[in-house]
Protein backbone atom coordinates (compact mmCIF):
# COMPACT_ATOMS: atom_id res chain seq x y z
CA UNK A 1 0.00 0.00 0.00
CA UNK A 2 2.99 2.18 0.67
CA UNK A 3 4.72 2.20 -2.18
CA UNK A 4 1.46 2.21 -4.45
CA UNK A 5 1.05 5.67 -2.30
CA UNK A 6 4.30 6.47 -3.50
CA UNK A 7 3.80 6.16 -7.48
CA UNK A 8 0.05 8.09 -6.96
CA UNK A 9 2.25 11.19 -5.55
CA UNK A 10 4.56 10.75 -8.78
CA UNK A 11 1.64 10.67 -11.13
CA UNK A 12 -0.19 13.89 -9.23
CA UNK A 13 3.36 15.65 -9.46
CA UNK A 14 4.77 14.63 -12.92
CA UNK A 15 2.18 13.41 -14.83
CA UNK A 16 1.82 10.42 -17.22
CA UNK A 17 2.69 9.24 -20.30
CA UNK A 18 2.72 12.12 -23.22
CA UNK A 19 0.60 13.88 -21.03
CA UNK A 20 0.83 10.53 -19.26
CA UNK A 21 4.44 10.27 -18.30
CA UNK A 22 5.75 11.35 -15.03
CA UNK A 23 9.13 11.94 -12.36
CA UNK A 24 9.47 11.54 -8.77
CA UNK A 25 9.55 13.99 -6.99
CA UNK A 26 10.50 14.89 -2.75
CA UNK A 27 6.75 14.62 -0.63
CA UNK A 28 5.48 18.23 -0.50
CA UNK A 29 5.44 19.83 2.88
CA UNK A 30 2.47 19.29 5.08
CA UNK A 31 1.03 23.15 4.98
CA UNK A 32 2.36 23.74 1.19
CA UNK A 33 -0.33 26.87 0.58
CA UNK A 34 0.22 28.67 4.30
CA UNK A 35 2.43 31.52 5.03
CA UNK A 36 1.73 35.39 4.70
CA UNK A 37 1.03 37.08 1.07
CA UNK A 38 5.27 37.55 0.72
CA UNK A 39 6.09 33.44 1.10
CA UNK A 40 3.37 31.49 0.37
CA UNK A 41 3.20 29.34 -2.85
CA UNK A 42 -0.20 30.96 -4.01
CA UNK A 43 -1.78 34.53 -3.85
CA UNK A 44 -4.98 32.86 -2.37
CA UNK A 45 -3.43 31.36 0.14
CA UNK A 46 -4.53 27.84 2.33
CA UNK A 47 -8.88 28.84 2.30
CA UNK A 48 -8.55 29.13 5.60
CA UNK A 49 -7.00 25.96 6.29
CA UNK A 50 -9.30 24.29 3.19
CA UNK A 51 -6.75 24.25 0.68
CA UNK A 52 -4.05 22.34 2.91
CA UNK A 53 -6.71 19.63 4.16
CA UNK A 54 -7.42 18.52 0.73
CA UNK A 55 -4.20 18.10 -0.41
CA UNK A 56 -3.50 16.00 2.67
CA UNK A 57 -6.41 13.63 1.35
CA UNK A 58 -5.34 13.66 -2.07
CA UNK A 59 -6.68 16.64 -4.04
CA UNK A 60 -5.41 19.44 -5.04
CA UNK A 61 -6.29 22.48 -6.91
CA UNK A 62 -3.97 24.67 -8.81
CA UNK A 63 -4.60 27.90 -11.03
CA UNK A 64 -2.40 30.19 -12.63
CA UNK A 65 -2.71 33.18 -15.54
CA UNK A 66 -0.17 34.12 -17.54
CA UNK A 67 0.14 37.34 -19.70
CA UNK A 68 2.74 38.33 -22.05
CA UNK A 69 3.67 41.78 -24.19
CA UNK A 70 6.39 41.30 -27.09
CA UNK A 71 8.03 43.29 -29.84
CA UNK A 72 9.66 42.82 -33.71
CA UNK A 73 12.48 45.72 -32.59
CA UNK A 74 14.26 44.89 -36.21
CA UNK A 75 13.87 42.26 -39.07
CA UNK A 76 11.08 40.00 -39.54
CA UNK A 77 8.07 40.61 -41.70
CA UNK A 78 6.93 43.68 -40.02
CA UNK A 79 8.37 45.38 -36.23
CA UNK A 80 6.14 47.13 -33.93
CA UNK A 81 4.79 46.05 -30.86
CA UNK A 82 1.87 44.08 -29.50
CA UNK A 83 0.40 42.91 -26.36
CA UNK A 84 -0.20 39.12 -27.00
CA UNK A 85 -2.98 38.44 -24.52
CA UNK A 86 -3.33 35.63 -21.75
CA UNK A 87 -4.37 32.46 -20.80
CA UNK A 88 -5.70 30.73 -18.01
CA UNK A 89 -4.93 27.60 -16.17
CA UNK A 90 -6.97 25.39 -13.97
CA UNK A 91 -5.02 21.96 -13.14
CA UNK A 92 -7.56 19.28 -10.27
CA UNK A 93 -5.45 16.15 -9.34
CA UNK A 94 -6.68 13.15 -7.27
CA UNK A 95 -4.95 10.79 -5.54
CA UNK A 96 -8.10 8.24 -4.33
CA UNK A 97 -5.90 6.64 -2.12
CA UNK A 98 -4.82 9.69 -0.18
CA UNK A 99 -9.03 10.06 -0.98
CA UNK A 100 -10.09 7.19 1.23
CA UNK A 101 -11.24 5.08 -1.44
CA UNK A 102 -8.82 2.22 -2.90
CA UNK A 103 -4.65 2.50 -3.61
CA UNK A 104 -3.19 3.15 -7.27
CA UNK A 105 -5.35 5.47 -8.61
CA UNK A 106 -5.10 8.80 -9.89
CA UNK A 107 -7.59 11.34 -11.73
CA UNK A 108 -5.98 14.54 -13.78
CA UNK A 109 -8.54 17.11 -15.21
CA UNK A 110 -7.30 20.42 -16.50
CA UNK A 111 -9.39 23.46 -18.33
CA UNK A 112 -7.58 25.92 -20.10
CA UNK A 113 -8.31 29.21 -22.27
CA UNK A 114 -6.57 32.17 -23.68
CA UNK A 115 -7.77 35.60 -24.25
CA UNK A 116 -6.41 37.36 -27.22
CA UNK A 117 -7.53 40.49 -28.67
CA UNK A 118 -9.20 40.48 -31.78
CA UNK A 119 -6.23 42.81 -33.75
CA UNK A 120 -3.78 40.12 -31.79
CA UNK A 121 -5.35 37.45 -32.97
CA UNK A 122 -6.18 38.49 -36.77
CA UNK A 123 -1.66 40.12 -36.81
CA UNK A 124 -0.19 37.74 -34.55
CA UNK A 125 2.78 38.90 -33.75
CA UNK A 126 3.71 34.99 -34.22
CA UNK A 127 3.34 35.40 -38.04
CA UNK A 128 5.09 38.48 -38.36
CA UNK A 129 8.70 36.59 -37.70
CA UNK A 130 8.77 34.32 -40.89
CA UNK A 131 9.25 31.47 -38.11
CA UNK A 132 7.72 28.24 -38.20
CA UNK A 133 7.96 28.16 -34.14
CA UNK A 134 5.75 30.47 -32.19
CA UNK A 135 8.17 32.99 -30.17
CA UNK A 136 5.17 33.27 -27.71
CA UNK A 137 4.57 29.93 -27.04
CA UNK A 138 1.78 30.34 -24.60
CA UNK A 139 -0.50 31.85 -27.10
CA UNK A 140 -0.53 28.30 -29.06
CA UNK A 141 -2.62 26.64 -25.75
CA UNK A 142 -5.35 25.32 -25.26
CA UNK A 143 -6.15 26.26 -29.20
CA UNK A 144 -4.42 29.77 -31.19
CA UNK A 145 -7.53 30.43 -32.37
CA UNK A 146 -7.92 33.26 -28.90
CA UNK A 147 -10.96 33.63 -26.39
CA UNK A 148 -11.83 29.67 -26.08
CA UNK A 149 -11.78 27.89 -23.02
CA UNK A 150 -11.62 23.91 -23.13
CA UNK A 151 -11.02 20.64 -21.67
CA UNK A 152 -7.79 19.40 -22.70
CA UNK A 153 -7.38 16.72 -20.46
CA UNK A 154 -9.70 14.69 -18.69
CA UNK A 155 -7.39 11.14 -17.63
CA UNK A 156 -7.35 8.30 -15.03
CA UNK A 157 -4.35 6.14 -14.06
CA UNK A 158 -4.66 3.06 -12.01
CA UNK A 159 -1.17 0.82 -10.62
CA UNK A 160 -2.15 -3.01 -10.82
CA UNK A 161 1.04 -3.78 -8.88
CA UNK A 162 4.38 -1.86 -7.66
CA UNK A 163 5.51 -1.64 -11.06
CA UNK A 164 3.24 -1.83 -13.61
CA UNK A 165 0.13 0.92 -14.25
CA UNK A 166 -2.67 1.62 -16.96
CA UNK A 167 -3.80 4.58 -18.16
CA UNK A 168 -7.02 6.07 -20.29
CA UNK A 169 -8.61 9.14 -21.33
CA UNK A 170 -8.14 12.81 -22.76
CA UNK A 171 -4.23 14.25 -22.12
CA UNK A 172 -2.79 17.55 -22.82
CA UNK A 173 0.57 16.17 -24.38
CA UNK A 174 1.96 19.86 -23.49
CA UNK A 175 2.89 20.79 -20.05
CA UNK A 176 4.82 21.49 -17.31
CA UNK A 177 3.92 17.85 -16.17
CA UNK A 178 4.16 16.03 -20.00
CA UNK A 179 6.24 13.94 -22.03
CA UNK A 180 9.42 15.30 -23.15
CA UNK A 181 10.32 16.66 -19.60
CA UNK A 182 13.52 18.49 -19.19
CA UNK A 183 14.62 20.24 -16.29
CA UNK A 184 15.62 22.99 -17.53
CA UNK A 185 13.33 23.67 -20.64
CA UNK A 186 9.60 22.56 -20.82
CA UNK A 187 6.19 23.41 -20.89
CA UNK A 188 3.62 25.97 -22.02
CA UNK A 189 5.91 28.87 -22.70
CA UNK A 190 4.76 30.60 -19.14
CA UNK A 191 7.82 29.71 -16.31
CA UNK A 192 10.95 28.63 -18.56
CA UNK A 193 11.83 29.66 -22.21
CA UNK A 194 8.68 31.26 -24.20
CA UNK A 195 10.00 30.03 -27.87
CA UNK A 196 8.35 26.67 -28.46
CA UNK A 197 11.06 25.03 -30.14
CA UNK A 198 12.70 25.25 -26.89
CA UNK A 199 9.89 23.69 -24.83
CA UNK A 200 9.54 20.65 -26.73
CA UNK A 201 10.69 18.99 -29.88
CA UNK A 202 8.74 20.23 -32.67
CA UNK A 203 9.36 17.44 -34.99
CA UNK A 204 6.69 15.52 -32.59
CA UNK A 205 3.93 18.02 -33.51
CA UNK A 206 2.62 16.67 -36.94
CA UNK A 207 2.28 12.98 -34.92
CA UNK A 208 1.08 13.87 -31.48
CA UNK A 209 -1.70 16.46 -30.89
CA UNK A 210 -1.94 18.54 -28.33
CA UNK A 211 -4.77 17.54 -26.57
CA UNK A 212 -6.04 13.72 -28.00
CA UNK A 213 -7.86 10.93 -26.61
CA UNK A 214 -5.47 7.87 -25.93
CA UNK A 215 -4.69 4.63 -23.60
CA UNK A 216 -1.45 2.93 -22.58
CA UNK A 217 1.03 1.76 -19.87
CA UNK A 218 3.22 3.05 -17.60
CA UNK A 219 6.12 0.76 -16.60
CA UNK A 220 8.55 1.08 -13.10
CA UNK A 221 11.36 -1.13 -13.96
CA UNK A 222 12.96 -0.39 -10.34
CA UNK A 223 11.98 -0.43 -6.96
CA UNK A 224 12.66 3.47 -6.66
CA UNK A 225 10.13 5.02 -9.14
CA UNK A 226 12.06 8.22 -9.54
CA UNK A 227 14.57 5.91 -11.18
CA UNK A 228 12.89 5.28 -14.32
CA UNK A 229 9.95 5.38 -16.07
CA UNK A 230 8.87 3.64 -18.88
CA UNK A 231 5.76 4.25 -21.55
CA UNK A 232 3.82 3.40 -24.30
CA UNK A 233 0.86 4.88 -25.91
CA UNK A 234 -1.86 4.60 -28.57
CA UNK A 235 -3.98 7.78 -29.32
CA UNK A 236 -5.95 9.60 -31.68
CA UNK A 237 -3.54 11.36 -34.60
CA UNK A 238 -5.98 14.22 -34.90
CA UNK A 239 -7.37 14.88 -31.22
CA UNK A 240 -8.21 18.62 -30.74
CA UNK A 241 -8.43 20.65 -27.25
CA UNK A 242 -11.85 22.31 -28.43
CA UNK A 243 -14.07 18.46 -29.15
CA UNK A 244 -14.05 15.40 -27.01
CA UNK A 245 -12.34 14.01 -29.83
CA UNK A 246 -14.61 10.55 -30.17
CA UNK A 247 -15.56 11.70 -33.48
CA UNK A 248 -11.88 11.51 -34.72
CA UNK A 249 -11.50 7.78 -33.72
CA UNK A 250 -10.72 5.68 -36.57
CA UNK A 251 -8.16 2.53 -36.99
CA UNK A 252 -6.48 4.89 -39.86
CA UNK A 253 -5.78 7.86 -37.58
CA UNK A 254 -3.60 5.97 -34.75
CA UNK A 255 -0.78 7.64 -33.12
CA UNK A 256 1.90 4.66 -31.13
CA UNK A 257 4.19 6.33 -29.20
CA UNK A 258 7.07 5.52 -26.60
CA UNK A 259 9.63 6.90 -24.15
CA UNK A 260 11.62 6.18 -21.35
CA UNK A 261 13.29 8.60 -18.83
CA UNK A 262 16.39 7.56 -16.02
CA UNK A 263 17.92 9.86 -13.76
CA UNK A 264 21.47 10.12 -13.66
CA UNK A 265 24.35 10.71 -11.30
CA UNK A 266 26.95 11.43 -13.71
CA UNK A 267 29.54 13.30 -11.66
CA UNK A 268 28.03 13.29 -8.71
CA UNK A 269 24.98 15.30 -9.62
CA UNK A 270 21.38 14.93 -10.92
CA UNK A 271 20.89 14.14 -14.43
CA UNK A 272 18.21 12.97 -16.59
CA UNK A 273 18.51 10.75 -20.21
CA UNK A 274 15.27 10.37 -22.44
CA UNK A 275 14.62 8.86 -25.58
CA UNK A 276 10.96 8.46 -27.28
CA UNK A 277 9.82 7.74 -30.67
CA UNK A 278 6.08 7.73 -32.32
CA UNK A 279 4.48 6.42 -35.34
CA UNK A 280 1.30 7.70 -37.29
CA UNK A 281 -0.48 5.67 -39.80
CA UNK A 282 -2.96 8.73 -40.16
CA UNK A 283 -2.79 10.44 -44.20
CA UNK A 284 -0.54 13.49 -44.57
CA UNK A 285 -0.33 15.85 -47.24
CA UNK A 286 3.06 15.35 -48.99
CA UNK A 287 5.49 17.91 -48.76
CA UNK A 288 6.25 17.78 -52.95
CA UNK A 289 3.58 18.68 -54.59
CA UNK A 290 2.66 19.12 -58.95
CA UNK A 291 0.94 22.12 -59.26
CA UNK A 292 -0.98 21.15 -62.46
CA UNK A 293 -1.88 18.18 -60.42
CA UNK A 294 -3.48 20.96 -57.29
CA UNK A 295 -5.32 22.45 -59.76
CA UNK A 296 -6.97 19.69 -61.97
CA UNK A 297 -7.57 17.62 -58.92
CA UNK A 298 -8.75 20.31 -56.22
CA UNK A 299 -6.46 18.56 -53.74
CA UNK A 300 -3.07 17.89 -52.30
CA UNK A 301 -1.35 14.62 -52.84
CA UNK A 302 -1.17 12.32 -49.91
CA UNK A 303 1.24 10.68 -48.19
CA UNK A 304 0.43 7.93 -45.62
CA UNK A 305 2.09 7.71 -41.99
CA UNK A 306 4.92 9.81 -40.41
CA UNK A 307 8.05 9.22 -37.84
CA UNK A 308 10.05 10.72 -34.96
CA UNK A 309 12.44 9.64 -32.76
CA UNK A 310 13.55 12.10 -30.59
CA UNK A 311 16.85 12.28 -27.35
CA UNK A 312 16.51 14.53 -24.39
CA UNK A 313 18.98 15.46 -21.56
CA UNK A 314 19.66 17.46 -18.42
CA UNK A 315 22.71 17.68 -16.47
CA UNK A 316 23.18 20.04 -13.20
CA UNK A 317 26.62 21.41 -13.28
CA UNK A 318 26.09 22.70 -10.17
CA UNK A 319 23.65 21.73 -7.77
CA UNK A 320 24.37 22.90 -3.89
CA UNK A 321 22.02 20.86 -2.45
CA UNK A 322 21.41 17.94 -4.55
CA UNK A 323 17.74 17.09 -4.94
CA UNK A 324 16.94 20.72 -4.00
CA UNK A 325 15.80 22.05 -7.85
CA UNK A 326 18.25 24.40 -7.02
CA UNK A 327 21.90 24.87 -9.64
CA UNK A 328 22.75 25.25 -13.05
CA UNK A 329 22.95 22.58 -15.83
CA UNK A 330 22.74 22.02 -19.64
CA UNK A 331 20.18 20.67 -21.68
CA UNK A 332 19.69 19.50 -24.83
CA UNK A 333 16.95 17.89 -27.56
CA UNK A 334 17.60 15.96 -30.48
CA UNK A 335 15.54 14.64 -33.06
CA UNK A 336 15.15 13.03 -36.60
CA UNK A 337 11.97 12.21 -38.49
CA UNK A 338 10.90 11.12 -42.29
CA UNK A 339 11.49 14.40 -43.64
CA UNK A 340 8.29 14.08 -46.09
CA UNK A 341 5.98 14.47 -45.40
CA UNK A 342 7.20 15.51 -41.74
CA UNK A 343 9.23 18.47 -44.01
CA UNK A 344 11.19 19.30 -40.46
CA UNK A 345 13.82 16.86 -40.72
CA UNK A 346 16.62 17.29 -38.01
CA UNK A 347 16.42 19.29 -35.11
CA UNK A 348 18.08 20.30 -32.11
CA UNK A 349 18.46 22.52 -29.24
CA UNK A 350 21.38 23.35 -26.74
CA UNK A 351 21.43 25.93 -23.66
CA UNK A 352 22.40 26.53 -20.02
CA UNK A 353 19.52 26.78 -17.36
CA UNK A 354 19.29 26.96 -13.87
CA UNK A 355 17.43 28.56 -10.83
CA UNK A 356 18.10 29.76 -7.59
CA UNK A 357 21.70 30.09 -6.25
CA UNK A 358 22.07 33.72 -6.20
CA UNK A 359 21.37 35.05 -2.63
CA UNK A 360 17.94 35.75 -1.63
CA UNK A 361 16.66 34.69 -5.14
CA UNK A 362 16.06 31.01 -4.94
CA UNK A 363 12.58 30.95 -6.85
CA UNK A 364 14.38 33.02 -9.66
CA UNK A 365 14.80 31.22 -13.03
CA UNK A 366 17.27 31.95 -15.93
CA UNK A 367 18.38 29.85 -19.37
CA UNK A 368 20.20 30.42 -22.79
CA UNK A 369 19.51 28.21 -25.01
CA UNK A 370 19.37 27.76 -29.69
CA UNK A 371 17.85 26.13 -31.61
CA UNK A 372 18.19 24.51 -35.30
CA UNK A 373 15.60 22.73 -37.58
CA UNK A 374 16.73 20.99 -40.63
CA UNK A 375 14.14 22.05 -43.39
CA UNK A 376 13.44 19.29 -46.24
CA UNK A 377 12.59 22.06 -48.34
CA UNK A 378 9.08 22.47 -50.16
CA UNK A 379 8.54 22.91 -53.56
CA UNK A 380 5.81 23.12 -56.11
CA UNK A 381 6.74 22.49 -59.41
CA UNK A 382 4.95 24.55 -61.76
CA UNK A 383 5.27 24.51 -66.03
CA UNK A 384 8.98 26.29 -65.81
CA UNK A 385 10.09 26.17 -62.84
CA UNK A 386 10.51 24.88 -59.33
CA UNK A 387 9.52 27.01 -56.28
CA UNK A 388 11.05 26.74 -52.83
CA UNK A 389 8.72 27.87 -50.01
CA UNK A 390 11.53 27.53 -47.00
CA UNK A 391 15.08 27.50 -45.69
CA UNK A 392 16.53 25.99 -42.09
CA UNK A 393 15.85 27.58 -39.62
CA UNK A 394 17.47 28.86 -35.95
CA UNK A 395 16.33 30.77 -33.38
CA UNK A 396 18.48 32.15 -30.04
CA UNK A 397 16.58 33.44 -26.41
CA UNK A 398 17.38 34.36 -23.06
CA UNK A 399 15.47 34.97 -20.03
CA UNK A 400 14.97 35.56 -16.40
CA UNK A 401 12.20 35.21 -14.48
CA UNK A 402 12.34 37.49 -11.73
CA UNK A 403 9.89 35.73 -8.57
CA UNK A 404 8.89 38.85 -6.84
CA UNK A 405 6.94 36.67 -4.58
CA UNK A 406 6.55 32.77 -4.99
CA UNK A 407 2.92 33.08 -6.80
CA UNK A 408 4.29 36.35 -9.14
CA UNK A 409 6.77 36.16 -11.67
CA UNK A 410 7.97 38.87 -13.62
CA UNK A 411 9.87 37.84 -17.12
CA UNK A 412 12.10 40.12 -19.49
CA UNK A 413 13.06 37.88 -22.41
CA UNK A 414 15.37 38.08 -25.70
CA UNK A 415 14.95 36.47 -28.86
CA UNK A 416 16.89 36.67 -32.45
CA UNK A 417 15.36 34.42 -35.09
CA UNK A 418 16.06 33.56 -38.52
CA UNK A 419 12.45 32.34 -39.89
CA UNK A 420 11.92 29.13 -41.95
CA UNK A 421 9.96 31.59 -44.37
CA UNK A 422 12.63 33.44 -47.23
CA UNK A 423 10.36 36.00 -48.87
CA UNK A 424 7.33 37.96 -48.42
CA UNK A 425 5.49 38.35 -51.06
CA UNK A 426 3.05 41.23 -51.55
CA UNK A 427 0.44 41.64 -54.71
CA UNK A 428 -0.48 45.44 -55.63
CA UNK A 429 -3.72 46.28 -56.84
CA UNK A 430 -2.71 48.73 -59.93
CA UNK A 431 -0.58 48.17 -61.50
CA UNK A 432 -0.97 44.24 -60.44
CA UNK A 433 2.59 43.34 -59.60
CA UNK A 434 3.83 40.71 -57.64
CA UNK A 435 6.84 42.38 -55.37
CA UNK A 436 9.26 39.62 -53.22
CA UNK A 437 11.10 40.64 -50.44
CA UNK A 438 13.54 38.55 -48.37
CA UNK A 439 12.87 38.14 -44.70
CA UNK A 440 16.13 38.69 -42.46
CA UNK A 441 16.43 37.40 -38.93
CA UNK A 442 14.05 39.00 -36.70
CA UNK A 443 14.77 40.60 -32.64
CA UNK A 444 12.20 40.18 -30.36
CA UNK A 445 11.96 41.36 -27.09
CA UNK A 446 9.00 39.91 -24.84
CA UNK A 447 7.77 40.74 -20.83
CA UNK A 448 5.65 37.91 -19.68
CA UNK A 449 3.82 37.77 -15.95
CA UNK A 450 2.43 34.80 -14.38
CA UNK A 451 0.09 35.39 -11.18
CA UNK A 452 -0.57 31.71 -9.38
CA UNK A 453 -3.93 31.32 -7.54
Amino acid sequence: MKRLATIAIVLILFGVSQGARGEAAEAPPATPYSGDIWTRSTLSGDWGGLRNDLAAKGVTLDMNVTQAALGIVHGGKQTGWQYSGGRGDIILNVDTQKLGLWPGGFLNVEAEGNFIPADTLRKSLNGRTGALMFVNSNQLYPTPAGDNFNLPALNFTQFLSHYVGLTIGKYATVSATAGDMNEFAHGKGDTQFMNMALNFNPLTDPTVPYSTLGTGVIVLPTTDPKQAIVSLSVMSSTGKASTSGFDDLDGNNLTVAGEGRVTTDFFGRTGHQLFGASFSNKKFTSIDQNARFIFENGGLEGKKGSWNVSYNFDQYLYEPKKGSGEGIGLFGRFGASDGNPNFMHFFYSLGIGGKGVIPNRHNDRYGLGFYYIDVNNPKLQGLFQSIKLLRDEYGFEAFYNFALTPWLMVTPDIQVVRGAQKNKFTLSRLPAIISKKSIGPATILGLRMQVVF
